[in-house]
């Protein structure tokens, strides 16, 4: 079976829905969310997607990214998704959303609505080898320092991301 993204518009109303890979040949604006996981020693925890990904594959990225089904709320889909993904479960709030759009590889487009959310969690994660070749723990200074010289490392959306967080006075890191 075929994944389902949920189309909305840009205040986030639902219209319809489309399959994955159809919303993104054709540039369609849908919802998704992006999961950052900080542990105790204020970290973040990375992944690099999997090399099979159908695009930025092998790029690292925030801890889980993807999109709710038809029907499903961004909270569920997100507690899913890390699960899935990364192997673990743990308390996640929404820090904020925006739109943004890209040209993909593979004459694809991205161009999603994006959900933040944050989470605490300090154990090694137990990621599925389909979704994530790798995963790190970096704290907040090795991140940007990074982006700033490997930005092709990454995917689109995370440093986009990271600096709405780093200029933000309404993200809540967990105590």
């Amino acid at each position: 079976m075929k994944d389902s993204v949920v189309l909305v518009d840009e205040h986030d109303l639902e219209y319809g829905s489309m399959e994955k890979y159809e919303a993104h040949k054709k540039g369609k604006l849908h919802r998704a969310f992006s999961i950052f996981i900080i542990n105790n020693s204020r970290q973040l925890l990375l992944q690099k997607r999997a090399f099979t990904k159908y695009h930025s594959a092998g790029l690292w990225s925030n801890t889980c990214c993807s999109h709710p089904r038809p029907g499903e709320d961004i909270h569920t889909a997100a507690k899913r998704r890390l699960m899935e993904e990364m192997g673990f479960d743990c308390n996640i709030t929404e820090q904020f959303s925006f739109i943004y759009k890209t040209s993909l590889e593979n004459q694809l487009i991205e161009y999603e609505f994006d959900h933040i959310l944050l989470g605490k969690y300090s154990e090694d994660p137990l990621p599925d080898p389909a979704e994530v070749a790798e995963w790190k723990w970096l704290n907040f200074d090795k991140v940007s320092n990074d982006l700033e010289q490997n930005r092709q490392k990454y995917t689109y959306w995370f440093p986009l991301i990271w600096d709405k967080i780093k200029n933000s006075r309404d993200f809540s890191l967990p105590l």
